[in-house]
């Protein structure tokens, strides 16, 4: 018999402390509910984990921005609703004014209205704000830094006619000289001479902006022409600087965002204000009582009728503001629910790596609870072996 190395005591006393570490292991999993809680329990899986917890993360607050969007949209269209029954108002007035029943003082006072409603639409556009953010006044408007321009030429093309920016030539009218009586054609048009400027060089003709705009609406149609083989029509689109559009993060990482931009809604933008400086016609900014432009003029038939017109197409534009607004906000809610989904089944995964199994994990520390106490009892046997020694020296 040996007492210096009490080989089965420390034997028992090993096994005791390996129970003991797993029953610790064990109640530290069930108590947090994690099946790791450091990155030995499990390294590779603490790396997929934390990864997914990041995208999780993300998802959830990319779907609260899309929520705030969402809000501020609504503030913007809702201000535009207004907008709207102002400018129906506004086509009414207009409508009225220009029947010959009315005296020149029954104009005045139409005149008189309009001036508040174009002040109240101005009002409106500089003052429609989302956490302090004007929306409605151009700040979150995209900017032309350059001019449009759109060129042909009708070298071959000797009968027939062509369509340009909404005039009609006829070569026959014009023999050998329709590219000048384009350009008279659209200078003699007030609306297209203020935004437009022509030039020709012999047969080419070339239509540019006269200030930095889109494109938009500069149309050439030249297939009525006689021996057209093709239709050489050069549209040139100005630079757009996107800047200060609105940018929304709609997803957990870089470049997962989508760009809105509101147009500039007030009355010069849309159209319903005139050059002058008549009195009777003074409009403010709707913010102080300061003329700052110039209403639309009801005060005779032809200018009232013109009017309808002009404010018709505000309505128009209005319009369809309201409805970019409304399609982003419905594209936003589809991106909140695929967030929302996305979120879920990515939780799920990481739950699946992350959380502990509670009734596997009760197995496993009931089965080193038992294993630790028995490992104690055998230390007490073990350590009791060696004093049989003591039995020889009776």
């Amino acid at each position: 018999m040996r007492i210096n190395h009490n080989i089965a005591a420390l034997n028992t006393h090993r096994q005791l402390g390996q129970a003991n570490n797993a029953q610790q292991n064990s109640m530290e999993k069930l108590s947090s509910g994690l099946r790791i809680n450091n990155a030995s329990d499990d390294a590779a899986g603490l790396a997929i984990s934390e990864k997914m917890r990041g995208q999780i993360r993300g998802l959830d607050q990319a779907s609260a921005n899309a929520q705030d969007a969402n809000s501020m949209i609504q503030t913007a269209e809702g201000a535009l609703s207004e907008t709207t029954d102002i400018l129906q108002r506004m086509r009414e007035l207009a409508t009225q004014a220009a029947n010959d029943t009315n005296t020149k003082a029954d104009r005045g006072e139409i005149q008189k209205e309009v001036n508040q409603l174009t002040s109240e639409i101005n009002r409106i556009g500089n003052t429609t704000e989302f956490n302090t953010q004007n929306l409605l006044n151009g700040d979150k408007a995209s900017e032309y830094t350059s001019s449009s321009s759109i060129e042909f030429d009708l070298t071959g093309m000797d009968g027939g006619s062509v369509k340009v920016m909404g005039k009609e030539i006829d070569f026959d009218t014009a023999p050998g000289n329709t590219a000048t009586a384009i350009k008279t054609a659209i200078e003699a048009d007030a609306e297209l001479d203020a935004e437009y400027s022509v030039t020709v060089a012999t047969n080419k003709v070339t239509i540019e902006t006269k200030s930095n705009a889109s494109s938009e609406g500069m149309t050439a149609d030249l297939s009525s022409a006689n021996n057209v083989t093709a239709e050489t029509v050069t549209t040139t689109e100005g630079t757009k600087d996107d800047s200060k559009v609105l940018s929304f993060q709609i997803g957990a990482n870089e470049n997962q965002s989508m760009k809105l931009d509101i147009s500039d809604m007030r009355a010069d933008a849309l159209g319903i204000t005139t050059a002058g400086t008549t009195a009777a016609l003074g409009v403010t900014d709707g913010t102080s009582n300061e003329i700052k432009e110039q209403a639309l003029d009801v005060s005779s038939h032809d200018a009232a009728a013109s009017a309808v017109t002009k404010i018709q197409n505000a309505i128009d534009q209005v319009s369809g503001e309201r409805s970019k607004l409304g399609a982003t906000q419905n594209r936003l809610d589809h991106t909140i629910n695929n967030l929302g989904t996305s979120s879920e089944n990515l939780t799920a995964a990481e739950s699946r790596i992350r959380d502990v199994d509670m009734a596997k994990e009760m197995m496993n520390q009931t089965k080193n609870s038992i294993l630790a106490q028995a490992s104690q009892a055998m230390l007490a046997k073990a350590n009791q072996q060696p004093q049989g020694v003591l039995q020889l020296l009776r």
